[in-house]
């Protein structure tokens, strides 16, 4: 798995003000919105794209356009709905699935409740949005799941993640043969005995949606 931290002062800015306790739950949505587009950028450098011929005013030119089938975006639920404005704002023609895990905090395993996804997902690149890469079962899981649909190219986009979390998930999938690359807004410090990243920025389902 390729690991690619977004190092941007404006990426820096907008995460500090996420990680604030007091920061309220309708600044912390739109920031993580804007945060997301910029973690698009990075995250879409290597979207499929084929020649697109077209005239200007001038003259003929070629250019490029999205490739078929188009992206793929698939938040997971529900906090990676906070994220799927951004994401789409820069990719308004991807199609849009949806995948509802959650963690168990006894265990700290990642469970599937809900799958709207096609059946079939063969040559397509996917982009998984989860906020939090913490232990790494979820987001694994999700990576696995849509591989075995046979999507070809699958890259997560996290606001955080934890080193132990990044570890998880290289060894849980280091048996697939796809890329997968892994685009994130900052590599925190660790996890700590609940399964919560530090210093991290909370629960981002709760502080996303207002609940305490």
């Amino acid at each position: 798995m390729r690991v690619e931290l977004a190092n941007h002062p404006l990426i820096a800015h907008k995460l500090t003000y996420l990680r604030d306790k007091r920061t309220d739950s309708p600044t912390f949505r739109r920031l993580a919105e804007e945060l997301v587009t910029l973690l698009a950028y990075e995250a879409t450098r290597e979207v499929r794209v084929e020649p697109f011929h077209i005239e200007t005013p001038v003259a003929p030119t070629t250019g490029i356009k999205l490739s078929s089938p188009k992206p793929l975006v698939v938040p997971i639920l529900r906090a990676g709905l906070g994220m799927l404005e951004g994401m789409v704002r820069l990719l308004p023609s991807a199609e849009v699935g949806f995948l509802g895990m959650q963690r168990n905090e006894e265990t700290l395993e990642a469970i599937t409740y809900a799958n709207r996804l096609p059946d079939d997902l063969s040559g397509r690149q996917c982009y998984v949005l989860d906020p939090m890469l913490a232990t790494g079962g979820t987001l694994a899981m999700a990576i696995r799941y849509l591989a075995e649909r046979g999507a070809d190219d699958i890259t997560a986009v996290t606001l955080l993640s934890a080193p132990e979390g990044i570890a998880a998930v290289e060894q849980a999938l280091a048996d697939l043969s796809i890329p997968i690359t892994l685009v994130t807004g900052a590599i925190d410090e660790r996890l700590n005995e609940n399964g919560y990243i530090v210093p991290g920025l909370g629960d981002a389902g709760d502080r996303l949606y207002g609940v305490v």
